[in-house]
């Protein structure tokens, strides 16, 4: 099947756009990459720190220098239960990569925080930034120059963006993502959602609430809806930095054992010493940032990733902004319907036929680049794949030929929907998204007054006092990433629901976020620029008449232009979200934070002076690229991917 004219068109215009970031980008990574094995550039003074505590046996393969060294970046920590089972993988790794003929290190933990657990706390402001926290210790753990490779331990929210974005840092390492899986199914998640929404309303006590969602969140493993925890799964998955069926096979089993020690291997295997050098710098290409679009609209994956996604390719040296996600999401049809957006949570997802089933469908609808690079070699058709053991050997076979529950996942021929799901909206108070794929149509358009919060405890306050029993358009305000971090506000999710049930034509408006748990009622989120920027948002008065209307795109203030124009965006009250748990450490990240379509990211695109001139970069040496200006450098030797000489 040729490929989707729009996913050609798209592809093309992100490659042009990004073509002098993404050029400095791969001149990087060539420059890193002719200084050797690492270790080779270490004194003895600091190599001998860096194996000193090593059995005999693996110090005397760091001290040959001969052999591969693995880094280990993990995110464990045991209050995760996504990340708990982290816990006993290092051993696992080190003992699979000793049988590879490496050796594998911890280099290095990053912190892990559970939105599951912040929501609605302060604590919740720190999360958007641990992103950006989590780049920055990954980058940390791998400064020892000790390594040839490196595998990554972690699952949730904003872990796996990290990670990857600190991955990505050190472009020319090649990078084996190891995931821990979801736990196993438990409460249903409709009855979890009836049940928050009578709390919500007071019908059931605290003790009951806590009863259920015991329930439903009860061992160790990602929590089992799609959110943007198994999101990241399935990106990873497509992106190539799985190994295929990954994501999705339960903790503590002996197939996530034996995927975990094969990962471990693979990143043995593709080393430069090993001659099948697949670094994360060129599997991550402007292709496989479409592919991983792609694959979140498919699965109507986790609004997050439109700030994640766009973070990740301008660690890459890639531009996207949220155009190229609204023209993908009018191509991509949705195949698969997992909570929030369906009944079904990830479990059964894998069960049906999971992320072979959904890569393999859409590569032979064209909507997805199958010239790609991943850690298996060349070809994403590698990974329309599932995983199995047979006696304890760890073999793949093709992904099945049918959906084992249309209910759930779908062929491309077949569609839940046409299209993704995902849209752009814009209008006279700014630019933002929404996933519709939980929205019945009837609530897609909604024409009401707004009602003006500046937070989502007000918000709830005016609920529970019964003040909200009407039509109207809720505006939480001052909720970026410039004024708090950008929280999620998942608390207001029962409480608009039971309105909408209750025949109430409500919607949501915020520059703040609401997460993988998005679901039927209509958000606008993410609207950019944010209030405390100057943003339109601001300028909306309770009572002003709102237009969300998500079939077309428009999110309009029907308030006369003259009179528009005229408003000032009123002044925050922000002290008390700038101190206390933590807050005014990351004062530096809300000074610096770009906006939410920019990716919320706290880091630049890669500058586009430098240039590598190898006469000067002979391996081992230490001399730095000289600085050119972009008209007269030439890249004497370029990279595979770069397909002709640049000046």
């Amino acid at each position: 099947m040729p490929l989707h004219p729009v996913i050609a068109s798209v592809t093309a215009r992100i490659i042009e756009r990004s073509q002098p970031y993404r050029s400095a980008y791969l001149a990087r990574l060539e420059l890193a990459r002719r200084q050797g094995v690492q270790r080779g550039a270490l004194g003895c003074t600091n190599l001998a720190h860096g194996f000193a505590a090593f059995p005999a046996n693996d110090k005397l393969v760091l001290k040959e220098q001969r052999k591969p060294s693995v880094a280990i970046v993990s995110s464990y920590n045991d209050m995760l239960s996504a990340h708990q089972p982290f816990e006993h993988f290092p051993a696992k790794i080190k003992a699979a990569v000793r049988e590879a003929g490496g050796v594998a290190q911890f280099a290095g933990g990053t912190p892990a925080m559970c939105d599951g657990v912040t929501q609605g706390q302060p604590g919740m402001e720190l999360s958007l930034f641990s992103r950006d926290t989590i780049a920055m210790a990954t980058a940390v753990a791998l400064s020892h120059n000790m390594f040839d490779a490196a595998v990554y331990l972690g699952i949730c929210d904003k872990i796996v963006p990290g990670l990857l974005i600190g991955a990505l840092h050190y472009s020319h390492l090649p990078a084996v993502f190891i995931p821990g899986g979801p736990m196993t199914t438990g409460m249903a998640n409709s009855e979890k959602a009836r049940i928050r929404q009578l709390y919500a309303q007071g019908k059931l006590s605290r003790e009951e609430l806590l009863e259920a969602e015991s329930r439903s969140y009860h061992s160790a493993g990602t929590c089992t809806f799609y959110g943007t925890a198994n999101s990241n799964q399935m990106l990873m998955e497509v992106m190539g930095l799985h190994l295929p069926g990954a994501a999705f096979i339960t903790p503590g089993t002996p197939l996530r054992d034996a995927l975990t020690a094969a990962a471990a291997q693979r990143a043995v295997q593709i080393v430069d010493e090993a001659g099948e050098y697949l670094p994360v710098g060129h599997v991550v290409d402007e292709k496989a940032i479409v592919n991983a679009i792609v694959a979140l609209l498919t699965t109507g994956g986790s609004t997050n990733h439109t700030m994640h996604l766009v973070a990740i390719a301008r660690a890459a040296g890639i531009v996207i902004d949220w155009n190229d996600f609204n023209d993908l999401s009018s191509a991509v049809p949705l195949l698969a319907r997992i909570y929030p957006n369906g009944e079904a949570d990830v479990n059964h997802f894998h069960a049906a036929g999971g992320t072979g089933y959904v890569i393999r469908e859409l590569l032979d609808a064209g909507l997805l680049h199958e010239d790609v690079k991943t850690i298996l070699g060349q070809g994403l058709r590698k990974h329309a794949a599932e995983p199995l053991l047979i006696d304890d050997k760890l073999v793949w076979r093709d992904a099945p030929a049918a959906s084992g529950d249309e209910n759930v996942i779908r062929p491309a021929s077949n569609p839940f929907s046409a299209d993704g799901g995902l849209r752009l909206m814009s209008g006279n108070l700014g630019r933002s998204v929404i996933k519709v794929s939980a929205v019945k149509p009837q609530y897609r358009v909604i024409r009401a007054p707004a009602i003006v919060f500046d937070s989502q405890d007000d918000f709830l306050h005016a609920f529970s006092d019964g003040k909200l029993d009407r039509d109207f358009v809720a505006v939480v305000r001052f909720q970026g990433p410039r004024a708090n971090g950008m929280p999620e506000l998942h608390s207001l999710t029962p409480a608009l629901g039971v309105l909408q049930d209750a025949g109430r034509h409500v919607a949501l408006v915020t520059d703040g976020r609401m997460s993988g748990a998005s679901g039927k009622v209509p958000a606008a989120i993410h609207v950019s620029p944010e209030v405390l920027a100057g943003g339109p948002l601001g300028r909306v008065r309770t009572g002003d008449m709102i237009l969300l209307d998500a079939e077309q795109g428009i999110l309009q203030a029907l308030v006369p232009d003259e009179d528009w124009d005229a408003r000032a965006v009123p002044v925050p009250h922000l002290a008390s979200n700038e101190v206390g748990h933590g807050r005014e450490l990351f004062a530096m990240f809300r000074a610096a934070v770009t906006t939410a379509e920019e990716g919320a990211a706290t880091f630049g695109l890669p500058p586009l002076i430098k240039r590598v001139d190898p006469e000067i970069n002979q391996p081992g040496g230490n001399t730095d690229a000289k600085e050119f200006s972009d008209e007269d450098t030439l890249i004497k030797h370029k990279p595979a991917a770069i397909e002709k000489e640049t000046r």
